[in-house]
C-alpha cells in the first residue's frame, strides 16, 4: 500500500492482531467469499490516497455502531473523490460486524494495493471502495457463483429447495432467510439499493442459482449488489440466535476501542492534510 495508507491498514492489522488474543475466533464471518481489483492504479501521496485513507478509516469506524453505511469523499477535482460502502449480514451482531469490516479493510490493503478501486465480500460482511460512482446504481454482474456436487433430482429435497427460495423471493426486506428441515435459503441486498431494484437483483440472482446450480446440494450466487444462497445438506448458511455473554462483551469492548482509534486516524490524516497544504510539503 502506499505511503499515507499504510499507516492506517498497519494499524488495523495490529490490532486484529490484538483481537485474536482478547477476542473468540468467528472464522465463518470472517472467511473471505471473492475478492478483486480495478485494473487502474493511483499516484502514490495523491489527494485520491489521501481521500482513500479517509474514506476507510470513515467505513470501520461506522461500522461500530450502523450494519451499513456508504460515504462520498469529495476532491479539489473529480478525479480525486472516492466512494465507498460496507455493509454487514443481517444476522451478524454488532461489534462482530465492525471486526469484519476491519478485517474486510486489512483485506483490501494486500489485494489491491494502489488500485483505485476495490472489492472484498467476507462471509460477514461486504466492503467496496472505486474512483466511478457505484452507490444507488443497480448492477445484476454475476461475480462469483458456486454450486455443490449434484444430488441427482431427489423430488423432496429439490421441492423444498424451491419452496423456500421461492419464500424468499416473495418476502419483504434487503435480507431474508427461510428453512425447512435441512433446507435453508438466505438472500440479501446491498443498502443502497431501493425496494424495487432490490427485488429485481433478488429475483435474478435466485433465478440463477436455480437454473447454474440445478441439482447440487448447495449453490450461491453473488451479483453486484446482491446474493442468493441455499444448502440442501444442513450445513448452516446463516446464524441463528443465540447467546454468548463473554464473547458479545470482548467484541463489543474491542470495537468501542476500534471506533476511537479510527476517529484518532482520521484526525491524523486531516491534520496531515492542512500541514501538506500550509507548508506545501
Amino acid at each position: 500500500m502506499a505511503t499515507t495508507v499504510r499507516p492506517l491498514l498497519s494499524l488495523l492489522t495490529f490490532l486484529l492482531s490484538l483481537s485474536s488474543l482478547f477476542v473468540p475466533s468467528r472464522s465463518s464471518i470472517d472467511s473471505l467469499v471473492y475478492g478483486g481489483c480495478a485494473q487502474v492504479k493511483y499516484v502514490p501521496n495523491s489527494p485520491y490516497e489521501s481521500n482513500l485513507n479517509s474514506l476507510l478509516t470513515s467505513l470501520v469506524n461506522s461500522a461500530t455502531y450502523s450494519a451499513y453505511n456508504n460515504y462520498t469523499i469529495m476532491g479539489s477535482g473529480p478525479q480525486d473523490v472516492v466512494y465507498g460502502l460496507y455493509q454487514c449480514r443481517g444476522d451478524v451482531a454488532m461489534p462482530d460486524c465492525a471486526m469484519c469490516v476491519a478485517r474486510s479493510v486489512s483485506q483490501l490493503g494486500l489485494l489491491c494495493s494502489q488500485k483505485c478501486g476495490g472489492a472484498v465480500q467476507l462471509e460477514g460482511c461486504f466492503v467496496k471502495y472505486d474512483n466511478a460512482t457505484f452507490l444507488g446504481v443497480e448492477d445484476k454482474t454475476v461475480v462469483l457463483k458456486k454450486c455443490g456436487p449434484s444430488i441427482g433430482y431427489e423430488t423432496e429435497a429439490m421441492g423444498r429447495r424451491d419452496a423456500v427460495m421461492a419464500g424468499l423471493a416473495g418476502a419483504g426486506g434487503p435480507y431474508r432467510v427461510g428453512g425447512t428441515g435441512d433446507v435453508q435459503g438466505v438472500v440479501q441486498c446491498v443498502g443502497d439499493l431501493n425496494v424495487s431494484e432490490c427485488q429485481d437483483c433478488v429475483s435474478e440472482a435466485i433465478g440463477r442459482l436455480k437454473s447454474d446450480c440445478g441439482t447440487a446440494v448447495y449453490g450461491d450466487i453473488f451479483l453486484a449488489k446482491c446474493y442468493a444462497r441455499y444448502s440442501t445438506s444442513g450445513a448452516p448458511i446463516y446464524s441463528k440466535s443465540h447467546k454468548d455473554s463473554s464473547h458479545d462483551e470482548a467484541t463489543k469492548t474491542f470495537a468501542i476501542i476500534l471506533g476511537l482509534l479510527a476517529g484518532v486516524a482520521l484526525i491524523i490524516i486531516f491534520l496531515t492534510f492542512i500541514i501538506r497544504k500550509v507548508f506545501g510539503k
